[in-house]
């Protein structure tokens, strides 16, 4: 399927979505992130706006969706309330997101907008309330700054987890309800002029609220889709119903998009990725302690059957047919771990070279379905050879009926949210109440909500920025960036460890770094995109369709690098390493990140740190792989690769050894980008905070607030941003699919390597939080 830039995962890296809603295309990454080919890298995986990240953000990601496998660099910030269908057909969204930028995201699941204007004040910036005296900084930061927040704030029955991240999207939701309803009556009175984001955006939301016809019409509305599917009677026919789905955004079989060339970035060019699973991940298929999940997937498939009318009988062995189906498509998959190898995941071919490679499926029926002219095939960038050769295989060999299946599966899978309450009841038991242990379904309004801003982030995003978004935000925001990149590059030359020549190459990229703040410059057009009264999935499916049309045009036309990866509202940032860009939203620009009214030291532990996160993404195990341009080409001497490796090496074994829940570890592998970027950003943003303080007067130095010295909050600040409760069940699915680590780590692992933080804390050595100088890691 195609993905797009919506508003992820994802988590992956893409966000997760709550209950029954799709992610919303973020495209990014989430927490700050990272991906590979481009994948833009968000600042969190909320991979976390607690939105949702859904078992469908992870199955694109499993599948090879940028978000997910990191493959793609997206570095996002978070992975924040998105949407749970969007990992599907709202994926794309992220995924192009991801693609996109190969973005780094950096952090938790909140995708969502909140007011730029700051309505802090009520209580203190830095919250002693919140803290837990008990507990000593020098044994556990993250408990001595949280512990009060942890042990008063339940996670309401509605969420996967519960965090800063979350509190703000709550918060927000009031005002993005008010703008969808004023627009569904304008729309209802007729006072919105068809075509415009008012019109698009209340349609669509008034659609996904008349839930009585929804719930009569059933599944009706894909009678078509599904007949398609069942009248299929041969091998180019099957490759034409494929091609089908994926235009309308339903990530059967494989991945495909347009996007920037790796090692060509003022181009773009098809892109074709590993795919077609409806678990989370490849592992679940494959390890033995998943055998109860695989038990439990198969008693979802088989009531999705039913609900189309199968006998339970038929529908038992119809559903274990899907899993053995899509058993063999993971074992023709990469890990996410192999995922992050940008050469090991780019491979460029024409059109008749692929067909070679993978005989069996009519790549040339399948491609005259996207609308792809065959000159434009003279380059595709085929990343996981060996996974195409294995689907071509099952195309040519499987049973039709078996493809029938999967297919029609892969329709319902795809669509569940949005059809009747029977479907999304099934939908949201499997894959919220199973896979991460939420209680109970986000009210309706909120589902469609973010459902808008999965499928029309940038209208939306126009309307909530005529709102909420102040030019003293931007300022502010833009002021920062050069005191990062200004501290930055003195830590870069001052490097120990790297010589002349890499270091003159790494301050070449670092000035050639750009900056997005707020909102695109020139917003989506939408003029080809109908949102009508009709059913609410075929509204849902003509955006998806709009967008996989959008993103298959770019192939063989230059790169427009206005273009965003994540929506004004999102409560996130991303790096993209194929643009050499890093992006803040509108919605970042805010409490607890940004405080307009806040001291310098929590500005600069919250968007100093984030600023600084996504930054170092440029330079961190992935994204140092791209030169100043975008183009995956290595700038490094042999020498210097080498000691940067070692040191790398140094995190993955550091975080490897942490137990997040059980005798679960931390996968320092999967993880290591943005534990290089969560380290980068912390310690990059601190020398800007000195800087800060240097310009002060001795007294303003030291003054304290709340008994905390201005360094002292500045750590503090940092750790309360990480704030979060999360489901056990939520923690086993995120330490198998999310590139970010669990919030504990992200501020116990890089502060446990700071002097720094130790000066300022009085931390003892030999203390948790002080590692030995020999296992200390230092990289930027």
């Amino acid at each position: 399927m195609i993905w797009k830039p919506g508003d992820w995962i994802l988590k992956i890296c893409r966000g997760w979505a709550e209950p029954g809603v799709r992610t919303m295309a973020n495209n990014g990454d989430c927490g700050f992130g990272s991906a590979k080919r481009a994948t833009p890298r968000q600042f969190e995986d909320l991979p976390r706006q607690e939105a949702y990240r859904d078992s469908r953000h992870y199955r694109r990601q499993s599948s090879g969706t940028p978000l997910a496998q990191e493959r793609r660099r997206f570095a996002a910030i978070t992975d924040s309330n998105i949407p749970r269908r969007s990992c599907k057909l709202g994926s794309r969204n992220l995924a192009f997101a991801m693609r996109l930028a190969r973005i780094f995201c950096f952090a938790f699941p909140v995708l969502l907008m909140i007011p730029l204007v700051s309505t802090a004040a009520e209580t203190p910036v830095i919250d002693p309330a919140n803290m837990d005296p008990r507990v000593k900084p020098s044994d556990d930061f993250y408990q001595y700054a949280n512990g009060g927040w942890l042990e008063h704030n339940p996670i309401p029955p509605e969420y996967s987890r519960w965090g800063a991240f979350q509190e703000l999207i709550e918060r927000n939701y009031g005002a993005l309800h008010e703008i969808l309803e004023e627009s569904a009556t304008q729309v209802a009175k007729g006072e919105a002029p068809a075509g415009t984001v008012r019109q698009l955006v209340g349609q669509f939301y008034a659609s996904g609220m008349n839930e009585e016809q929804i719930n009569a019409d059933g599944a009706k509305p894909l009678e078509s889709d599904l007949g398609k599917i069942a009248q299929i009677n041969d091998r180019k026919q099957l490759a034409v119903v494929v091609g089908y789905l994926h235009k309308l955004g339903i990530g059967a079989l494989f991945d495909i998009t347009g996007g920037q060339d790796a090692k060509d970035s003022t181009n773009q060019i098809a892109i074709v990725s590993q795919g077609g699973l409806g678990l989370p991940d490849r592992d679940y298929y494959l390890k033995e302690g998943e055998a109860q999940m695989r038990d439990q997937y198969v008693q979802h498939v088989t009531k999705m059957f039913q609900l189309l009318g199968d006998p339970e009988e038929k529908a038992s062995a119809e559903a274990k047919q899907v899993l053995a189906f899509e058993t063999d498509l993971a074992k023709a998959s990469k890990t996410r771990v192999e995922l992050r190898d940008p050469e090991a995941n780019y491979h460029r071919m024409s059109g008749s070279d692929l067909a070679k490679a993978a005989p069996g499926f009519d790549w040339s029926a399948y491609f005259q379905t996207l609308g792809i002219a065959s000159e434009e095939l003279n380059k595709i960038d085929v990343e996981q050879p060996a996974f195409f050769q294995r689907a071509a295989e099952l195309t040519a060999n499987a049973p039709l009926d078996d493809w029938k299946l999967y297919l029609r599966w892969q329709l319902i899978h795809a669509t569940a949210a949005d059809l009747s309450e029977a479907f999304v009841d099934e939908d949201f038991r499997f894959f919220k109440q199973k896979l991460t242990g939420v209680k109970e379904k986000l009210p309706r309004w909120k589902r469609i909500l973010q459902e808008v801003d999965h499928n029309l982030g940038e209208a939306l995003g126009q309307l909530y920025v005529e709102k909420k978004f102040t030019p003293e935000a931007k300022q502010r925001a833009l002021a920062m960036v050069n005191d990062l990149k200004s501290a930055l590059r003195d830590k870069i030359q001052n490097l120990e460890w790297m010589g002349a020549e890499t270091r003159e190459a790494a301050l070449k990229k670092l000035d050639a770094f750009g900056v997005k703040i707020g909102y695109p410059d020139k917003w989506r057009d939408y003029s080809d995109l109908k949102i009508t009264a009709q059913p609410h999935v075929l509204n849902v499916l003509a955006a998806s369709e709009f967008e996989t049309k959008r993103q298959l045009a770019k192939i063989g036309k230059p790169v427009d690098r206005t273009e965003w990866g994540m929506s004004p509202p999102t409560v996130n940032a991303y790096y993209s390493p194929n643009r050499n860009e890093i992006v803040f939203p509108a919605g970042i620009l805010q409490p607890p990140f940004f405080n307009v009214k806040a001291d310098d030291p929590v500005n600069y532990g919250g968007i100093g740190a984030v600023i600084g996160h996504e930054m170092t993404h440029g330079f961190d195990d992935q994204g140092r792989k791209f030169d100043p341009e975008g183009n995956l080409k290595n700038w490094w001497t042999t020498e210097d690769e080498k000691r940067f490796q070692e040191r790398g090496q140094k995190i993955v074994q550091q975080f490897d050894s942490y137990v997040a829940i059980d005798n679960l570890h931390v996968n320092g592998q999967l993880t290591e980008g943005e534990n290089i970027a969560d380290l980068g950003g912390v310690k990059i943003a601190y020398a800007a905070l000195e800087k800060a303080l240097g310009r002060k007067s001795a007294t303003e130095q030291n003054q304290k607030i709340d008994e905390f010295t201005p360094k002292q909050r500045f750590f503090l600040s940092w750790a309360q941003v990480w704030r979060n409760n999360t489901r056990r069940e939520t923690s086993r699915l995120f330490l198998q699919v999310d590139p970010h680590s669990p919030p504990k780590f992200r501020v116990n692992g890089p502060l446990s390597n700071l002097p720094e933080f130790a000066q300022t804390f009085a931390i003892p050595d030999q203390s948790s939080m002080a590692r030995p100088p020999d296992e200390r890691v230092q990289i930027w």
